[in-house]
């Protein structure tokens, strides 16, 4: 019988806490509440005055919101059907004429932007004042809400963060908004979005937080992003996106759009990344970031199934630069990454931010999976290259069209007197070319039909090892043996060329 007196007076002690909670709420003890019922929907709506009208919050935060305006010098194509390949210099020589002096037209931008100090400084989107193409920034107006212009100078740009910090030398004070903590951001949280779409100033549009931590897929180390369905359009880049409190959640960046208009889906960089960045570019500091030397993709659930390992978590190493922090501690392509430094990589907490938001030179533990083991290295973090190094040294194709050409470094004189494009060798281009990690030299990008070169053989994704018996590790080797042979009045260079699955081969190239 003990049992069932214990089980009956159980029974007693969670009807005694029914009934405790019944008289708390009004409502039967055990009953379940519907949730939009109106005493429950009454605790959760946003405090008073928010949903009515957002006046009084606009009328204290639009004076710190401004329009961005550059003016920009552009150089217009030719028509010139080699224009922008490395073959751009010989159209107008192979027609007999003289090189033609580029044209050029004015361009403009126009963003928005927000004072973040009374001394004139503003914060506002990289690509509001980068130069579009071939075009040169000359010009930079910051336009307030009663209509007054300033000239502003650049202080700092960054573009991993597509971030940019403008100065407004003047002795009056600016009125200034501060940023918040984008980490208290909810789904559901009203928002404001004030700025300049179209041209058209102190624009405010309203809305919620639609999701969080948002990765778009457009890549980068910082593509995480507050959703937001507040109106975004073209010229609202820069702007700001402010909480209930008035602080700057986020600035506005991007739209998905298949109209070119706002369809309620638009994105904001968080103030949790944002706000660092800009305080270090405000300084007049160089930003570093943190970096593995490894290419990753993240688990799919294909993937996860075929490992057997849990669904959105971890991301899997395609490749290992030689040389970085992954590599020597022993990274190697098939590993899936699933936590750094402590933090499980998901999809809303990618490797690349994770990597990317610590300091170069610290170790740190990081944890994968390998042939259906958990292992654990300690890696030292590298220092993140340029956006331009990083795309210098993106996979060679060989195979790809010459349309696809790589850009070159060099001055021209290359591409002139060989009829070669080159560029130098990285790991990453070696390997692609069936070249050991170590191979120095310069791979060949492209090919004038019409030069000596094409006409011995070369193709794209040789690699010239030598010339004239020195190595050339870089452009300027293969310019100064050039040179050399000017100067020595020889009408040609012996090339040392590698190809893929062949023995190197010495061949006598004819200068133009």
């Amino acid at each position: 019988m003990k049992p069932v007196r214990y089980a009956y007076g159980l029974t007693s002690v969670l009807l005694v806490g029914g009934a405790a909670v019944s008289l708390a709420t009004g409502y039967p003890a055990g009953a379940q509440v519907a949730q939009n019922d109106d005493m429950q929907v009454s605790r959760a709506v946003p405090r008073a005055g928010a949903p009515e009208s957002f006046a009084d919050l606009t009328a204290q935060l639009q004076p710190a919101v401004v329009n961005i305006s550059t003016r920009q010098r552009v150089e217009v194509r030719s028509s010139n059907p080699f224009t922008g390949t490395p073959f751009e210099g010989l159209f107008n020589r192979r027609q007999g004429q003289q090189e033609a002096e580029p044209e050029f037209r004015e361009g403009q931008s126009l963003g928005s932007g927000f004072f973040i100090s009374a001394d004139g400084y503003v914060v506002t989107n990289n690509h509001v004042v980068s130069p579009t193409g071939r075009g040169t920034v000359e010009e930079i107006t910051v336009t307030m809400p009663d209509g007054t212009e300033y000239a502003a100078e650049l202080v700092g740009n960054d573009v991993e963060s597509d971030l940019a910090v403008l100065k407004v030398d003047r002795s009056e004070d600016f009125p200034f908004v501060r940023f918040g903590d984008s980490r208290q951001a909810r789904p559901g949280d009203w928002v404001v979005a004030i700025g300049n779409p179209f041209g058209l100033g102190g624009t405010v549009t309203s809305g919620i937080v639609s999701a969080v931590l948002r990765n778009t897929g457009m890549g980068g180390a910082y593509d995480r992003y507050i959703q937001t369905d507040a109106a975004i359009n073209r010229g609202n880049s820069g702007g700001p996106l402010f909480d209930m409190q008035g602080n700057v959640i986020g600035i506005n960046n991007a739209i998905f759009s298949p109209t070119g208009g706002s369809v309620g889906i638009g994105f904001a960089i968080p103030a949790e990344i944002a706000a660092p960045i800009v305080e270090q570019l405000r300084r007049g500091e160089a930003i570093e970031r943190g970096y593995l030397g490894i290419s990753i993709q993240p688990v799919t659930d294909d993937l996860a199934s075929s490992l057997g390992i849990e669904r959105n978590r971890g991301e899997i190493v395609q490749s290992v630069q030689a040389g970085e922090g992954a590599e020597r501690a022993g990274i190697r392509a098939g590993d899936i990454v699933i936590s750094v430094n402590g933090e499980p990589v998901t999809p809303e907490q990618s490797l690349s931010f994770l990597v990317a938001n610590i300091a170069p030179g610290e170790t740190i533990p990081i944890e994968f999976i390998r042939n259906g083991e958990r292992s654990r290295a300690n890696v030292t973090v590298g220092a993140r290259p340029s956006a331009e190094e990083l795309a210098r040294q993106q996979m060679f194709d060989p195979e790809a069209d010459e349309e696809e050409m790589l850009e070159s470094t060099d001055d021209g004189l290359i591409e002139q007197r060989l009829g070669l494009q080159v560029v130098p060798l990285n790991p990453q281009i070696a390997s692609q070319l069936g070249a050991s990690a170590g191979t120095t030299g310069l791979a060949v990008g492209a090919v004038d039909p019409n030069s000596d070169a094409a006409r011995k053989g070369i193709q794209r994704g040789d690699i010239i090892l030598s010339a004239n018996y020195r190595e050339v590790p870089d452009i300027a080797g293969l310019e100064a043996v050039i040179a050399q042979a000017d100067t020595e009045d020889r009408d040609a260079v012996l090339l040392r060329v590698q190809r893929r699955g062949r023995p190197p081969a010495y061949l006598p190239i004819r200068l133009r």
